[in-house]
């Protein structure tokens, strides 16, 4: 039959594709697996998997995990298999290797420098308001300075909780990016560490400019605040408006009250304060 023989009210009848003819190919796209490593990045970009590396520090080799949230561990660990699983059993997340992502690494060495002013994204949620907000006070800790754990008490409102400072900064799944390890005891001695003990904790703020050992000592004498004979200032030993006071002008006190009673102001960049409500 011509297309000329054919009724003018006849609709033209083609064949034409269905969604049927073109299912096994279809199919076989939707199969095609999906490139290596693409459906961990996936999950970890929305936190709900973790991916880790090692990363170089004062004290040696560390594992740094973290996801799209932030960084969720620093930590010490025989091997990448032995962080992986104390890590996943810890958080619930399966933890996989992966490559930091340039800006991140650069912010992590750059804090790990001393620069207070990078900000890196930490992801904290399995954790309380309380330790939260004693990470984030350990956080305006300059580099080569401590604070003992009162201070961190008496900044965030609870003067009290000295104890529970302790043990928040004890837990601190962060360290060194939270730099727990400038927070000593409240009577100046330098204090347990939990990424290693107390000789790391020595180590990492002699490295950052700090003297452990003339810490003690001064502990041991019963010397907590440099006053300035000048300014009539005093402040925490490691201020560094104390490091500024020439020997010469250098005047020692073994409390707060001392200070005030010979007639000095404290300082307002450490704030000594709030270490003496709390001792």
């Amino acid at each position: 039959m011509n297309l000329s023989d054919r009724p003018s009210h006849a609709p033209l009848s083609l064949p034409l594709p269905t969604f049927a003819d073109d299912r096994a190919g279809v199919l076989a796209t939707l199969q095609a697996p999906a490139p290596k490593g693409v459906t961990e990045r996936v999950l970890a970009e929305v936190g709900l998997h973790d991916l880790f590396t090692a990363i170089e520090s004062p004290i040696g080799r560390l594992w740094v995990a973290w996801n799209g949230r932030g960084v969720t561990a620093v930590e010490a660990a025989p091997s990448a298999e032995a962080f992986a699983e104390r890590h996943a059993a810890r958080t619930g997340r399966r933890t996989v290797p992966g490559a930091l992502p340039d800006r991140l690494r650069l912010a992590i060495e750059r804090r790990l420098g001393g620069d207070r002013r990078v900000r890196i994204p930490l992801d904290l949620r399995e954790h309380s308001e309380f330790e939260r907000a004693v990470w984030l006070k350990a956080l305006e800790i300059p580099r080569g300075e401590v604070r003992p754990y009162g201070w961190i008490a008496a900044e965030i409102g609870r003067p009290k909780a000295v104890r529970a400072v302790g043990t928040a900064l004890g837990h601190n799944p962060v360290p060194l990016i939270v730099p727990c390890h400038r927070v000593v005891r409240s009577d100046g001695m330098i204090g347990q560490y939990s990424l290693g003990g107390p000789e790391n904790k020595r180590t990492i703020l002699a490295e950052e400019g700090a003297d452990p050992e003339q810490l003690e000592s001064l502990a041991r004498a019963g010397i907590r605040y440099f006053g300035s004979d000048t300014t009539r200032i005093f402040c925490l030993p490691t201020c560094r408006d104390a490091r500024r006071t020439t020997e010469r002008h250098l005047v020692h006190f073994r409390s707060a009250r001392d200070a005030g009673a010979a007639g000095y102001r404290p300082c307002l960049h450490c704030r000594p304060l709030g270490a003496s409500v709390a001792a």
